[in-house]
């Protein structure tokens, strides 16, 4: 994730790598040869130290998350961490107290919710913009247990693998919805010692619903529909958008921009969006806007 983030930053211009750090030395010093950074840091301190950079990108496993961005909190650069933010909402809540309270000001810190990002996303965005109708937010997601356990991750982040995952999906809802979520009613609620289909109801102040159906340790697709009277979009895969109007049957393809090949896809623009952010210039997806899906994914599996 990192040497992706680098590649998209690095795109821009005027943009450069002022260092690394990693908890394994030798793995940063493998990108910054690749990428031409002078500095490999000792720790956190002494990469801000050393290079007062504008910029920190936290990409490190879930149980790492708190302690690295706590540390990197504590200097003045803008954050961008990616998702999710922390192993569990209490994690999340917990970074965000800290980024509020304790973070060395001025401290910005941003999400990386990449989807949000992608062209299909944005394409959907733009349509959508100026409809006044409500929007039906359609979010399938699919997930096993038994697949994040052989690939070997942590317990504690199988347990909370809804946080780790299905945070890609979720946060559509977020993207597309307006106004606050007023209300998540869980048709078909979680079940985590017998994990099955999941389904939850979310209402918004703007008079969006959005639907969530989640298909535990059986076959499905990741795919968001976003319908109003006049047309619907479809996103299956996720990269890919498609819409059919009203009176018509057919799915009319919209091109992927180009970026979405040439980078992985979302991060081209998303980097743009955090450099312009930091130069007052355009907004990325904040820490809050972030915990918000945070709590939804909360709301969503409470049992």
């Amino acid at each position: 994730m990192a040497r992706e983030h680098i590649k998209a930053f690095l795109d821009i211009p005027g943009v450069s790598l002022a260092g690394i750090w990693n908890r394994t030395r030798s793995k940063a010093e493998v990108l910054a040869q690749q990428f031409g950074a002078a500095i490999v840091g000792d720790s956190i301190a002494d990469l801000y130290a050393r290079t007062r950079a504008d910029l920190a990108i936290v990409a490190v496993y879930e149980t790492a998350i708190s302690p690295v961005v706590k540390a990197a909190l504590v200097h003045p650069w803008a954050i961008l961490m990616e998702k999710p933010i922390g192993v569990d909402l209490r994690d999340g809540e917990d970074i965000a107290a800290a980024a509020g309270a304790k973070a060395a000001k001025p401290t910005r810190v941003y999400v990386g919710l990449n989807r949000r990002y992608l062209s299909s996303t944005q394409a959907v965005l733009a349509d959508v913009a100026d409809d006044p109708a409500p929007r039906f937010i359609h979010v399938q997601d699919q997930q096993s247990l038994e697949t994040a356990k052989r690939m070997g991750h942590a317990d504690v982040v199988v347990k909370n693998w809804m946080y780790a995952n299905s945070i890609h999906l979720i946060d559509y809802f977020c993207a597309f919805g307006r106004g606050d979520i007023t209300e998540v009613t869980r048709v078909a609620p979680w079940q985590p010692d017998d994990p099955g289909v999941v389904l939850a109801k979310i209402a918004f102040a703007g008079g969006d619903i959005g639907l969530y159906e989640g298909i535990w340790n059986g076959p499905g697709p990741w795919a968001c529909t976003v319908t109003t009277p006049r047309r619907r979009w479809e996103m299956r895969p996720l990269e890919c958008a498609a819409y059919q109007n009203a009176g018509e049957r057919k799915l009319n393809a919209v091109d992927p921009h180009a970026w979405d090949n040439d980078f992985k896809p979302g991060f081209r623009l998303q980097a743009e969006r955090v450099a312009g952010a930091l130069c007052g210039d355009g907004r990325a997806v904040t820490l809050a806007e972030g915990l918000r899906t945070m709590r939804l994914i909360d709301a969503i599996f409470a049992h």
